[in-house]
């Protein structure tokens, strides 16, 4: 196991510099590295690893998220209003809309199927976009109109909105009926996993105003903490749940608003937390991606990605009306709301393993989308932010 976190990481650091060398991602390099050495190429990576690979990836997620709540500024984002809100629903809505209408005439499947499909593909890429919009915010791009702060917002609900429609369509898939309770639970977790990050944030942003101890070890209890939580939402069998992902980002933002000193310090701590977590993050999701149903994906799997991507930034520019955005700043935010990577290579073959009919073509299209659309999508947001949005 231990020769191979050092490959993962050496051959990943290495592929993404020479990535950034040649003005491309260095998240293209890892996703390469991991389709390399993975089972389905070289096959390098031990068994082990890749028994664990989901729960990494959660942990790299947690360190970014977190490292989001403690950089997002809510006043920011209330200036933003509306936008905000609607940008956590309506290009994924779009998305799986513009599903419905192309792949049953592309792709020779059902509506219910094209549903299916649509679920897994609408759902964005925090992973990609969360530390692109926190480099933003850092670096002064866009923060005077709150375009990365709303980007970062939106990205983190949209994928609590996908994954809820996922559930209820693959249990219609399988003959199941679809309690209104499912639909309910979409606003309900999200609410509740604001509640939940704000109380367990200030409870730890009194105990270290009271309690001194070394931020490393505060680092460490915010892990512990924000594992407890997405254990708790995975084991929950209850109708109405919360979103711990939501909640571990809003931990950052309580501890920001009660603490900022200590929230800015372990942002710090975090960031570097990230060199070595991204990594591991885009090799392992590299990993999942089988390049045989890429051979066997065709052009039209290719033209439904793109013409539903259309669709997303269609969504997203109908979001954004009426607002005071330039046109060059509304483009920004569509093109950064294409990347698809951690939820598509997560479910993706969910349900070729529930025995669907459509599995196949569902991985197929899911691998394909994250090898189009996450360096695409990340190379859009580094060429345009510069030229679309203003320095404050």
């Amino acid at each position: 196991m231990l020769l191979t976190i050092a490959l993962m990481m050496l051959v990943g650091m290495f592929a993404g510099w020479l990535c950034r060398k040649v003005k491309l991602p260095g998240l293209l390099g890892m996703l390469l590295t991991g389709i390399l050495l993975g089972p389905y190429v070289l096959d390098l990576i031990d068994g082990s690893i890749l028994q664990i690979s989901s729960d990494i990836r959660k942990i790299a997620l947690i360190i970014i998220l977190t490292r989001a709540g403690m950089t997002l500024n809510i006043s920011d984002l209330k200036k933003v209003g509306r936008p905000a809100f609607m940008m956590c629903f309506v290009p994924a809505t779009f998305e799986i809309i513009g599903m419905l209408l192309l792949a049953p005439k592309l792709l020779g499947i059902s509506i219910l199927e094209a549903a299916v499909l649509g679920s897994v593909i609408a759902a964005v890429s925090p992973a990609v976009i969360v530390p692109k919009m926190i480099k933003l915010i850092e670096d002064g791009y866009g923060t005077n109109k709150g375009i990365p702060q709303l980007i970062l917002a939106g990205a983190s609900v949209d994928d609590v909105y996908v994954i809820v429609l996922f559930a209820a369509f693959t249990g219609l898939a399988q003959g199941h009926e679809v309690s209104p309770v499912s639909f309910v639970n979409i606003p309900v977790s999200i609410v509740l996993g604001i509640i939940v990050g704000l109380l367990f944030g200030f409870i730890m942003a009194k105990y270290f105003e009271k309690v001194h101890i070394r931020d490393s070890a505060k680092v460490i209890i915010f892990l512990s903490i924000s594992f407890v939580l997405v254990t708790a939402e995975d084991h929950m069998t209850t109708a109405i749940t919360f979103s711990a992902l939501i909640a571990i980002m809003f931990m950052g933002i309580a501890m920001q608003k009660y603490r900022p000193v200590v929230a800015k310090r372990l942002s710090v701590k975090f960031n570097k937390l990230w060199v070595g977590a991204e990594v591991l993050l885009f090799v392992l999701v590299g990993t999942t991606v089988d390049i045989r149903y890429i051979k066997a994906a065709g052009a039209a799997a290719v033209i439904l990605i793109i013409g539903v991507l259309i669709f997303r930034m269609a969504g997203a520019f109908v979001s954004l009306l009426a607002t005071k955005l330039t046109m060059g700043e509304r483009l920004f935010c569509m093109m950064a709301y294409t990347p698809k990577a951690t939820v598509q290579a997560a479910i993706g073959g969910v349900p070729l393993s529930m025995g669907l009919a459509c599995g196949n073509i569902v991985l197929t299209v899911a691998v394909l989308a994250i090898m189009i659309t996450a360096p695409l999508g990340a190379f859009m947001i580094d060429l345009g932010y510069k030229r679309l949005l203003t320095k404050s």
